[in-house]
């Protein structure tokens, strides 16, 4: 139990459409948390943006409301806050901190020809990232050669915990595990690349400065802190992007266990002290400081199954949870009675990096209905799951043993069961929902001395919370074997369409 004199936490997590903040104690419990939607903006097809003020009004916001739920004396408690964001996203912006741009998010596709002009396998080795639409790299240079004067024009460009910090304490800071997401680092040194800076047409001075995560940045503006109802001003500590988060929060900290987000997009990995790269997954700058995080990408996640409950689901409930739909689902045999979907919604990453891959659904037959569809989609993520994690286990030389799961997805016992009978490892649930936040709130705790020295790793194992465990079906999974047999020959066979399909729709966009 917590004493009434440990030290409290604030982290935050922005992310695609919301900010939350949560007030952390010594044990991993959240005491007082707020949240904060923001909008989404898609002015043409594959376009994503932010109004990168959200970006602050919502940690502003959201900060003072979770410290407003706290008495006199817990506010006093506080004495660090951290910070997670969405990866990959940016915007440029002049020396006050005013946007000069739309923020350009992680899920834009508009940089294909970016992509397929500057995207190498020396560039992969370099960053440890495939060619694909989520670094910032290829928007950047999209960027560059679509709107000539912004960049030059731009005092700093960065990501979503630059501007934050900037706006915190004035200084144009972010961690090592935030800007690498930008794809512009040498991912050995942890540190920018000049070769790639030329390439999104972007100088080293209009970068952050850089800090390892769990350093102490800089104390908040106490004009800021007086504003949240704190009469002390409390330390900034560097954080993580979202996906790093994520596997600190739920102590995802040794190379044989895995964290599994089962969000908007899917995302899982391991972590090493040595670098790698591999087509099977990408590398980035680890949460705990001078280490890697080895990681899968799925970006039609969660995304998708509530993209078929809003579109072909119960309209009476939107892209709500249907108990119906599930049932019907759950009722089906691993297979789904033949059809067999190809989950490429939002293009491509793990394994193929491909911008301009499409979703199919194949094998339609009069015996199948919305239930099948369903299950078929949940079916095909899991799929997807599975030979990422052969690949990353055959590349690291590691055989993963257990699996920890957050996001929404997890609330589905049907999803969590494909999940882990795909994937052939028990999957043990993490009991906080805002994961990504607690990485963040980890991050900050460890400069407390509360568990001892400073070390994230170590921190994270004493606030970690997990709840029940499920186990894989043996049947199940050598049924799935087959299943993903036949679901790798789809890509494929259809690459050259969804070429062709590509090309019709640049020459029609609608």
């Amino acid at each position: 139990m917590s004493s009434s004199f440990d030290p409290l936490v604030i982290a935050i997590d922005t992310s695609t459409t919301s900010t939350k903040a949560i007030i952390v104690d010594a044990n991993g419990n959240v005491v007082s948390q707020a949240k904060q939607e923001f909008p989404l903006s898609n002015p043409r097809t594959s376009f994503y943006e932010h109004d990168p003020l959200d970006w602050w009004n919502t940690t502003n916001g959201t900060i003072a409301k979770a410290i407003s739920g706290l008495k006199r004396k817990e506010r006093h408690r506080i004495e660090a806050m951290a910070m997670t964001h969405q990866r990959e996203t940016f915007a440029p912006f002049d020396s006050d901190g005013v946007p000069l741009r739309a923020g350009i998010i992680w899920m834009d596709g508009r940089a294909t020809d970016q992509i397929r002009r500057y995207g190498s396998p020396e560039i992969h080795a370099l960053s440890g990232k495939p060619a694909d639409i989520t670094p910032a790299l290829y928007k950047l240079a999209w960027v560059k050669e679509n709107e000539p004067d912004v960049l030059p024009e731009a005092y700093k460009v960065v990501d979503v915990h630059g501007y934050l910090v900037f706006k915190l304490t004035g200084q144009w800071v972010s961690s090592v595990a935030c800007a690498d997401s930008l794809g512009l680092f040498d991912i050995a040194k942890q540190d920018y690349d000049p070769g790639l800076l030329e390439i999104a047409g972007v100088r080293r001075d209009q970068m952050s400065d850089l800090k390892k995560p769990g350093e102490i940045i800089a104390e908040i503006d106490p004009r800021i802190t007086r504003a949240w109802g704190l009469d002390h001003t409390i330390p900034l500590v560097a954080g993580m992007g979202d996906g790093q988060a994520a596997g600190i929060g739920a102590a995802a900290v040794a190379a044989d266990t895995m964290y599994l987000n089962l969000g908007t997009a899917v995302v899982a990995g391991v972590h090493g002290p040595d670098y790698a790269y591999g087509k099977a997954y990408r590398t980035l700058a680890a949460g705990i400081p001078d280490w890697y995080d080895f990681e899968l990408l799925l970006s039609s996640g969660a995304f998708l199954s509530t993209w078929f409950r809003e579109a072909l689901g119960n309209p009476a409930l939107g892209a709500r949870p249907d108990p119906e739909l599930e049932a019907g689902a759950a009722a089906l045999p691993v297979g789904s009675l033949g059809l067999i979907t190809m989950p490429y919604w939002n293009a491509v990453q793990t394994p193929h990096w491909d911008p301009v891959a499409r979703g199919a659904v194949v094998g339609w037959r009069g015996i199948h209905n919305r239930a099948a569809m369903y299950r078929s989609i949940l079916e095909s993520i899991g799929l997807e799951m599975r030979n990422g994690l052969e690949g990353l286990e055959a590349d690291t030389g590691t055989k993963v043993t257990q699996i920890r799961a957050m996001g929404g997805g997890t609330r589905s016992p049907l999803w969590r069961q494909i999940m882990t009978d795909a994937m052939g490892v028990p999957i043990t649930a993490c009991l906080e929902d805002e994961i990504s936040a607690m990485g963040a709130a980890v991050a900050a705790m460890s400069i407390t001395g509360v568990h001892g020295a400073p070390d994230i790793a170590a921190y994270a194992e004493k606030m970690a919370q997990f709840g029940d465990t499920t186990e894989p079906d043996q049947a199940n999974y050598e049924l799935y074997g087959e299943v993903a047999d036949i679901q790798k020959k789809i890509y494929p066979a259809l690459r050259d369409v969804n070429e062709e399909i590509h090309a019709f729709m640049e020459r029609h966009p609608g």
